[in-house]
This record gives C-alpha cells, structure tokens and sequence, in this order.
C-alpha cells in the first residue's frame, strides 16, 4: 500500500511544502460546506464527500449486524440525514476533522435512527455515485468479521479510499502528457509489488536512460505527496491539522 511503509514522507511532505503552502481558503472547506447547495460546485463536492466516506460508513454500518441491503439504505440514510439537516455547518463551528466528526454523527445515526423511517430506499436516496460502483470491491475487500472492529474499518476504509483518489488524480495526470506506460509502471513500484520490475528494466522496456527514471521516479513520488496533502487538506480545517492526519493515516495503515 502507499506510503504505508514510508514514515518519511509525512515530515518530508510538510519541509516540500514550506515552498509551496497550501493556501486554506473556503474552497478547500468548500468540498464539505458547498455539498448543502443546489450548485454545480455542491455538486460536485458532495460527489467527492460520498466517493470519500461512503465505503467506510457502509463497512462501520456492516459491523453492526445490519445485512448487506439493510447497510446500503442506512448509508444513503445517513448522507441524505447529513445533508437536510445542515449538520455539516457545525463541522467549521467546531474547526475539527471529517473524518472524526462523521464518525461521531454517525455512531449518532445509528443509536437514534428509527430505521424503517430514515432508511432511504436505493433509486430515491441523494447519493450521486452508483451504488455498483462504490461496491465493486466489497467482494474482495470483506474483512475478518473477528479481527477488525467498526472504527478500524472505518478507519482503514478511509485511508484507503483517500489513498486510491490520489493515486487516480496522479494516474489521469500522467496519461493527460502521454506518460500512461511510465505510470503504469511506477504505480507497481509505489505499491511495492513483488513482480515489479527493476528501475534498469522500466528503462530498458520504455527506451530511457536509468539515470533519466530515476529522476522521473523522484518527480513521481514527490507528486504523489503533493495530491496527498491536497486530498486531505480538503477534509481539514487548519494548516496545522494537514500534517497530523497524514500521520494518523500511515498509522492506521500500518494497524
């Protein structure tokens, strides 16, 4: 997994940035607080806010003894709840983090909810990502139901998907400057696979110089560190919290 195995890209990302600070505005909040308005950017963010925590919340709602049809409409439920009732502008008030603060309304959620009222039936809930979609890797990415509780998976759920939305913006960057092979490669290597090739192989298979994929592997890295910062500084309230959730991330990572 991605930075999994790389506690040095956390204090290493925060020296990158001294050059380039992330400038926290209301558009970076703007992925949480605009997902309320009838706007093509709220759209666009509550998109990403559902991309971001559907997987996890469906899992935590799982390990509560709900069936896999039963968690589907408690999930859609629990956005839709989210949502009409504006909760989410409490998320600024209280300058926390979304990850923790859905966490928490949503342990709420399923203490108080009266289920047969609240539950919103797949075709009428306000989820704009196909259900099919956001479940394609339930069939392979069930965990131990005696190993893991409802906040790890939540927890490690989040990672990564954050994780899988970085290496996805890296991934369409790469093939926007026609670099989808050096990609494709390098991505097996972030990841650490076993069969991956060796830097002199990549360089002999793609035409290039070792010395010149080394350097396009530190570009790659380094990249890959800017997006993830990014991704969480959308989920942040202050500069100072960007660095210590990516350090909450590799930990849960490395559970």
């Amino acid at each position: 997994m991605p930075v999994e195995n790389d506690q040095a890209s956390a204090d290493q990302g925060a020296k990158s940035s001294q050059g380039a600070p992330i400038a926290f505005t209301t558009t970076h909040w703007s992925v949480v607080l605009e997902a309320q308005g009838p706007t093509p950017a709220a759209q666009a963010a509550l998109e990403k806010l559902c991309r971001t925590y559907w997987r996890p919340i469906y899992g935590f709602v799982r390990r509560q003894g709900t069936d896999s049809e039963e968690a589907k409409d408690l999930t859609q439920g629990f956005f839709a709840r989210l949502l009409e009732r504006r909760d989410l502008d409490s998320v600024r008030r209280e300058k926390g983090r979304l990850r923790s603060y859905l966490l928490t309304s949503l342990k709420h959620f399923m203490a108080n909810a009266n289920r047969s009222a609240t539950a919103i039936k797949r075709g009428q809930g306000r989820v704009p990502v196909p259900l099919e979609e956001l479940l394609s890797r339930e069939r392979t990415e069930l965990e131990p139901a005696d190993t893991l509780s409802a906040d790890r998976i939540y927890e490690r759920r989040w990672a990564v998907t954050l994780l899988d939305q970085v290496l996805a913006r890296l991934g369409k960057e790469y093939r926007a400057a026609g670099n989808a092979s050096l990609f494709e490669q390098f991505e097996q290597f972030l990841a650490d696979e076993p069969d991956r090739l060796s830097q002199a192989q990549i360089a002999e298979k793609l035409g290039m110089t070792e010395n010149a994929v080394t350097q396009a592997f530190h570009r790659f890295r380094l990249r890959y560190r800017e997006l993830l910062r990014e991704e969480i500084a959308d989920t942040v309230a202050a500069p100072g919290d960007v660095q210590d959730e990516l350090r909450h991330l590799i930990a849960v990572l490395r559970e």
